[in-house]
């Protein structure tokens, strides 16, 4: 008896051990690990990869047949392990025993069901002929077996069977192109400046292996790389302006937001204040008089942030509405937070270059800051903007510069300046130079809803040194 389990016990186990090593198969067959291979000849490498995907799915199919059968015999529901001794073929969707048998009652008229159609698979009445003619017989027994055995009946149907559902080849070919396309061009504006689509596609146009997997994605060889970066970082970018992102009525939601910041700004100088923005260290835990003390602080700290600060309420989450494009709620969320590979200036675009202004959504608040100041500088004094062109530009620095406060305000040793005061001080000047008041700042709206303003001056900032 003994002797019988363990047999039992192997068959299971090989046909299970079976079916890791063909998933790890299919795995070294996808569209992503194609590309990353990043052989010559790519597209010659896709194709086969597609058609060894199907026959090593076929194979998997086959198998978790053989499976259910064996596991069907191991509960006395037949009489025989109705299970196949040799290779076995590949076995697509819509060819298993109990599938062939729903689609002849559905031919019959006995059945009216739409699982075909659902799970994207045709209806065969008969047994594939190019199989084994013993694989054949076999299937019909299971067919046979299915239609007079109550029991079967409850478990291998269209209801408890593995559908194998998998989106098609090509849709997964489009999305790991796309994503390696974006990945590239992610590496190659990694850089702490702004930048805009036309200059990346420049970078990429000696890059064979870009122009091969854009050629793929693009489905022609002649594919407009200019116009292709351009789609691809559109489709991963956010603008840096709360304005520009969110709808107007949306607005107040932000500002909601940044009052919450702030006041836990404030909660967090209080903390530093009394000594309490860090826990007591294990060490001073264990002596009575620091930890009294440590106690004390909080109560006097809390006591401070309730006469200063008193209730944060929690701010209001963003909806899909809220956002000006789709693309834009897709990488950011009901909170707001950032997911995209860029950050963009939409309407900052450089004379005779009128594709997206970007910048790598890597860098810091700091760096941004530096980059936007040197793409204001460069329009305001090498292409004479006014005010009104400027404006999404100040805009964009005025709302970084509450967190270069927070984590930039340290003495820079390049500039010997606390950084979040500079780039304060340099906002400014510009807007006093320009005849802004600040307050236009929070109301300006993106130029086809916003109204007109003016004025120009220069002034050194960090980014320029």
């Amino acid at each position: 008896m003994n002797g019988y389990v363990s047999d039992v016990l192997q068959q299971a186990q090989h046909m299970a051990e079976r079916m890791d090593f063909l998933s790890q198969k299919l795995a070294l067959v996808s569209p992503v690990k194609i590309l990353e291979l990043l052989q010559p000849d790519i597209s010659a490498r896709l194709k086969i990869a597609s058609q060894a995907e199907q026959q090593i799915l076929g194979k998997m199919v086959a198998l978790q047949e053989e499976l259910d059968w064996y596991v069907y015999h191991l509960y006395g529901l037949t009489d025989e392990a109705l299970c196949y001794n040799a290779e076995l073929p590949v076995v697509e969707l819509g060819q298993r025993a109990f599938e062939i048998l729903l689609a002849q009652n559905l031919e019959s008229g006995e059945s009216e069901t739409v699982w075909f159609e659902h799970h994207g698979s045709q209806p065969n009445t008969q047994i594939p002929r190019y199989w084994a003619s013993d694989y054949q017989n076999l299937i019909r027994r299971r067919i046979k077996e299915i239609s007079n055995n109550r029991w079967l009946k409850l478990i291998d149907n269209k209801d408890h069977k593995r559908r194998w559902n998998r989106v098609g080849w090509k849709a997964r070919l489009y999305v790991a192109t796309q994503q390696w396309l974006l990945k590239r061009i992610e590496n190659v504006g990694k850089a702490a400046k702004l930048q805009t689509c036309a200059q990346l596609a420049d970078r990429l146009r000696h890059d064979e292996s870009f122009q091969q997997v854009a050629a793929i994605y693009g489905g022609a060889s002649d594919v407009d790389l200019q116009t292709l970066v351009a789609e691809l970082v559109a489709g991963d970018s956010v603008p840096q302006m709360a304005a520009v992102r969110l709808k107007p009525a949306a607005m107040p939601k932000f500002r909601a937001w940044q009052e919450t910041w702030n006041k836990q700004r404030v909660e967090d100088a209080i903390d530093a204040k009394f000594g309490v923005n860090q826990p007591l260290a294990d060490a001073d835990a264990k002596i009575p008089e620091k930890k009294n003390a440590y106690q004390l602080a909080l109560k006097q700290a809390e006591a401070e942030k309730q006469q200063q600060v008193g209730e944060i309420s929690v701010p209001p989450q963003y909806k899909q509405p809220d956002f000006r494009k789709p693309g834009y709620w897709s990488l950011r969320g009901k909170l707001d937070v950032p997911k995209e590979r860029f950050f963009s200036l939409p309407g900052c675009e450089k004379a005779g270059d009128s594709t997206l202004v970007i910048g790598w959504a890597g860098l810091s608040h700091l760096q941004r800051a530096t980059a936007i100041a040197a793409w204001y500088l460069d329009r305001k004094d090498n292409e004479g903007w006014e005010a009104e062109q400027l404006m999404p530009m100040l805009v964009a620095l005025d709302e970084l510069i509450p967190w270069l406060k927070q984590w930039h305000n340290h003495i820079d040793p390049e500039f010997n300046e606390r950084m979040g005061d500079y780039y304060e001080s340099f906002l400014l000047e510009e807007l006093r130079t320009l005849s802004v008041p600040r307050t236009a700042l929070t109301s300006w709206l993106p130029p086809a809803v916003a109204s007109k303003r003016g004025g120009g001056r220069k002034k050194k900032t960090a980014a320029e040194a």
